[in-house]
């Protein structure tokens, strides 16, 4: 059957939206204007990062309710927790309205201290609970992404700061923050009596706490989205 001129023309329309499809699905997205990236702007950045953070949470609080439902009937360890945690060391902001008041800058060294302080312990986290028969296959697998989402939030994290500073939001001095510093060497003695579901409070309650400071800066510097 002949085609007709519409319907060819409709094909070659179709076949030139496809092949944009391909190039713009195929290009790296980046902070600046390098030839080849997708550019996002600073507020889908915050998007990103702030979305990323809200499932990391998600994971931190499935993996909770598991150890809750395995503790609580055998061991009862809930009661007698230390809620000792290792970032305390970490001066975070008391409450949504002084997070508020804090400088830009300074929140967002929080969040990268924060990150940073959790790359270590999440991993040896995962490697105990993969050598742990008494934890189904669900907690070794959520312990790893776990693990895996912080180093991404970490990296997303990064480009948001990259954006920022290209724009003249941040200044430099959060230049190598967040890439070597670590506040709880795995062998410690510190680490071998932090409890796994010490370790879970924790990370639930500090995960909570990088989402809504993300949340706070995102609201401060482009307020017209989303807030």
């Amino acid at each position: 059957m002949m085609l007709t001129a519409c319907s060819v023309w409709l094909l070659l329309v179709c076949l030139v939206l496809y092949s944009r499809l391909k190039v713009a699905a195929a290009a790296p997205t980046c902070t600046n204007g390098q030839a080849g990236c997708h550019v996002l702007s600073l507020a889908n950045l915050f998007d990103r990062v702030i979305q990323h953070s809200a499932r990391m949470h998600g994971i931190s609080n499935d993996l909770h309710s598991e150890f809750e439902l395995y503790f609580l009937p055998s061991k009862n360890q809930i009661g007698r927790v230390s809620r000792n945690c290792h970032t305390s060391t970490i001066l975070t902001p008391n409450g949504k309205e002084n997070a508020q008041r804090m400088a830009g800058e300074e929140l967002t060294e929080v969040i990268l201290k924060l990150l940073v302080a959790w790359r270590d312990p999440l991993w040896h986290f995962h490697q105990s609970l993969a050598h742990n028969h008494e934890f189904s296959n669900f907690s070794s697998s959520k312990s790893l992404e776990m693990s895996d989402m912080v180093h991404e939030l970490r990296k997303g994290v990064q480009k948001v700061i990259e954006k920022m500073k290209m724009l003249g939001i941040l200044g430099n001095s959060l230049g190598g923050l967040g890439t070597s510093e670590s506040l709880l060497a795995p062998d410690s003695a510190e680490w071998r009596l932090m409890k796994d579901y010490d370790l879970l409070h924790c990370f639930r309650r500090d995960s909570s706490k990088i989402q809504n400071y993300l949340k706070i800066l995102k609201c401060r510097i482009v307020p017209e989205h989303g807030c």
